[in-house]
């Protein structure tokens, strides 16, 4: 591991995606490492990486929560330029590192300097606040942009997000009654975890593919 960045997949790879953690859990948590393998199993170089104040909890017994998303849009920034990718680059990331690649996604397209947007488990609204919607800038985002969302996602399922306003340059991957880390229940959905992430990284190719 270098000192910024998790790395896996083909040094040759012609895309590379980006990928920041979500709110609660670091850069090579269970869920983070299984999706980044599945992208790398479908030829893309992932990278990893954290924002600070997770970094400082592998040296700190404190935990501090994290910030605002608003408040680590630098940190992404800061990133795609230490990462150094002069081929085509996908932004995006875990739940709410997701969210902030969302939010400056169309700064960096517009300079030519990303591809495309890709969100695993978008965290639509807080659980059990339907009310609070994160979407006002998905309304007219204008970065090629795939969600990858599981059905029964509590920040948000499939029964409420097709009445959020977002723009048309989202796609929507559905995944069966998978939760907000894509996982399904195996005897309710007949699929398992596995076959969810095989499934989203397949979609990711083919969607990348076009760009």
């Amino acid at each position: 591991m270098s000192e910024r960045f998790l790395i896996e997949g083909p040094d040759d790879a012609g895309t590379t995606i980006l990928l920041a953690h979500g709110a609660g859990a670091p850069m090579d948590s269970a869920s983070m490492t299984a999706a980044s393998k599945a992208l790398a199993d479908q030829g893309f170089r992932v990278a990893r990486f954290e924002f600070g104040y997770m970094a400082a909890r592998r040296t700190s017994d404190q935990r501090k929560p994290p910030p605002k998303a608003e408040l680590v849009k630098p940190e992404y920034l800061s990133a795609i330029a230490d990462l150094g990718i002069k081929g085509p680059l996908i932004i995006g990331g875990k739940s709410m590192g997701g969210r902030v690649a969302s939010m400056i996604a169309d700064e960096v397209y517009e300079q030519g300097l990303i591809a495309g947007l890709l969100c695993l488990g978008y965290p639509f609204h807080p659980p059990a606040k339907p009310e609070q919607l994160r979407t006002a800038h998905l309304k007219d985002l204008k970065t090629p942009t795939l969600i990858c969302q599981g059905t029964r996602d509590e920040f948000g399922t499939k029964d409420e997000v097709p009445g959020y306003d977002l723009s048309d340059r989202i796609k929507l991957l559905w995944l069966e009654d998978g939760d907000h880390d894509l996982k399904p229940r195996k005897k309710i959905s007949g699929f398992s975890a596995a076959d969810h992430l095989a499934t989203m990284a397949k979609t990711v190719r083919d969607w990348a593919d076009r760009l």
